[in-house]
């Protein structure tokens, strides 16, 4: 499918994990995805954008994966019908109705559906190497394929998760022996040990490597299936990676493990009180990128490569890290013991280091040429590696001047949030002067929902807030009713109004999280929380029984109308 910005689009935002269907284990899968193809093909939305889905970390958040390169198991359709090797005796043994019924109903429970989901895996892995690994068969011959196609990662990968499960499924590979804490280290203290433990370690590895083969076989037909509906897949990679994932453990050169990424404080929102004085301090490391240029910038490239083979686009969250990044000296487990400091105090801490943006500030001019030169060039990289997939900007925050320039130059959309661009006298930036090449989206995955920032605002302007009143007001001249009175409630009136605001805005690309679409106050994320209910929600009904909930059906219909209104159909 060709992609230009000539053509409008739009889609919804809905998580893989969010997706429910009749055969799920607890958790969405590509085969909810297929479905959820068939459902925006059926209505006229021509995008269906994702969170990343590479395999999590104990967090379960999927921007703090353990694999930037590997996909998530839990996204992998098992039933016997998707996994050939799976027998039905095997399947009703490891995930009876009762077990099923349990992680069906409510939120995701993760610890469970990892569980048994390995354990199915493992089970159709055992038939598959009776059946297929020693003998010639067209089963056998793809695996080995993909295991020469992916010789540059999938190894290091699937040894560095085996030593996970060694270690208590825990990846701080830098509490593991010495011996295991790179790959060549590894690999060398594998080949000292007896054969029939070496034979053991071969067995575990291949199986990690097994599963990333379902994995990567399963996504690449859902984009395939895609294609034929017409409907573009967009999936999601974070600037950063976790501390503690296979891509530090095994390319520690290309990262300066000495500095941890953020953002710089936050004086408006009040967030939290470290926020609020230091900044968001989320432990990534920062990039080597001399290292990285030297080699040609290899893992961003696989990392690309590897998108590019599941999604028509991608978003780059934190787009603004390419250009400079605001870094801590610190870990995040010490940010308590730094909170109530001077900075004269943590100075002292640190051997004079305090946090601060790298590779410069951009208070001078020298250094915004520096940081605009980094991030252009790294950008053009990234679009190179992705082929012809599409690449989106999430330029979300403090926003240097030079970087909507920069992206335009590179042909690459930034975002748009209507309450989050304003004009002198406060009001909203008419959505008809967005630049075209941009994704106009009233709320991320990190921002109240429509229905709940609506409800708030209206209840704060009913107790005479007058800040409230006018965002109100703001709200309706950004939809076209400048002089109408602002709806006291979320009805839907307030619901269409926001909907079309977005729709008709000259972006390129207009994006909604499924739940505004069907106008509700749930959440996928709270930005900063650590809990079970973070990441975990689901959808109320399956896939199939979205279109027979008359109140979802009528917000659904609502929605494609007003698709066909803003000439978005592609």
């Amino acid at each position: 499918m060709k992609l230009s910005p000539d053509q409008k689009l739009a889609g919804i935002l809905c998580p893989v994990f969010s997706i429910r269907t009749e055969n799920d284990l607890g958790i969405g899968d590509t085969d909810g995805v297929r479905q959820m193809i068939d459902w925006c093909h059926k209505h006229g939305i021509s995008m269906l954008q994702v969170l990343p889905i590479n395999e999590t970390s104990d967090d379960n958040s999927p921007y703090n994966a353990i694999s930037s390169l590997a996909l998530d198991p839990t996204t992998i359709a098992i039933t016997t019908e998707h996994l050939p090797e799976l027998t039905e005796t095997d399947f009703k043994k490891i995930a009876p109705e009762t077990i099923l019924n349990d992680l069906r109903s409510g939120a995701v429970k993760y610890t469970k559906v990892k569980d048994l989901k390995r354990k199915l895996l493992r089970a159709a892995f055992d038939s598959f190497l009776t059946k297929h690994w020693n003998k010639k068969s067209e089963r056998g011959d793809a695996f080995r394929q993909f295991l020469d196609e992916n010789g540059d990662w999938i190894s290091d990968y699937a040894l560095f998760r085996v030593l996970m499960e060694d270690y208590n499924n825990w990846p701080t590979w830098d509490e593991w022996p010495l011996d295991r804490q790179n790959p060549k280290k590894a690999w060398t203290w594998i080949l000292s040990l007896p054969a029939k433990q070496r034979e053991e370690y071969a067995d575990r590895i291949l199986f990690n490597a097994y599963i990333q083969w379902v994995a990567f076989d399963q996504w690449m037909k859902v984009k395939a299936h895609a294609t034929r509906k017409k409907v573009y897949l967009m999936g999601d990679i974070p600037f950063g990676v976790n501390r503690y994932s296979s891509d530090v453990w095994g390319n520690r050169p290309i990262f300066d493990l000495d500095w941890s990424g953020g953002c710089p404080p936050e004086k408006v929102f009040k967030v939290d009180p470290f926020t609020e004085k230091w900044g968001q301090n989320w432990g990534i490391p920062l990039y080597n990128w001399v290292v990285s240029r030297q080699r040609n910038h290899d893992w961003w490239r696989i990392r690309c490569g590897n998108i590019h083979k599941v999604f028509h686009f991608f978003r780059i969250d934190h787009v603004l890290g390419f250009y400079r990044i605001y870094s801590f000296p610190w870990q995040p487990k010490h940010n308590a013991k730094f909170l109530p400091m001077t900075e004269a105090e943590a100075a002292q801490h640190t051997g004079g280091r305090l946090p601060h943006f790298q590779p410069y500030a951009d208070d001078t001019k020298e250094g915004a040429a520096f940081n605009q030169k980094q991030g252009e060039e790294l950008l053009a990289m990234v679009v190179e590696a992705a082929g012809d997939t599409a690449v989106v900007a999430e330029d979300l925050g403090v926003v240097p001047a030079y970087v909507p320039e920069s992206l335009e130059r590179l042909k690459i959309p930034g975002y748009k949030i209507p309450h989050f661009l304003r004009e002198k006298d406060h009001s909203f930036v008419d959505g008809k002067t967005y630049p075209r090449l941009s994704l106009a989206t009233p709320a991320t995955h990190d921002h109240d929902p429509i229905a709940k920032m609506w409800r708030e605002l209206c209840e704060r302007a009913a107790r005479g807030d007058d800040a409230a009143r006018y965002d109100l007001k703001c709200w309706m001249k950004y939809c076209g009713h400048a002089q109408a009175e602002p709806p006291r409630e979320f009805n839907d009136h307030a619901h269409e109004l926001i909907l079309r605001g977005v729709l008709h805005s000259n972006s390129w690309l207009a994006v909604l999280m499924i739940t505004d679409v069907f106008g509700t106050e749930d959440r996928f994320n709270v930005p900063g929380a650590v809990s079970e209910g973070n990441w975990s929600y689901r959808l109320g009904k399956t896939v199939a029984e979205l279109d027979r909930e008359a109140h979802l059906l009528h917000k659904t219909q609502m929605f494609s109308r007003l698709i066909k209104e803003a000439h978005r159909l592609p």
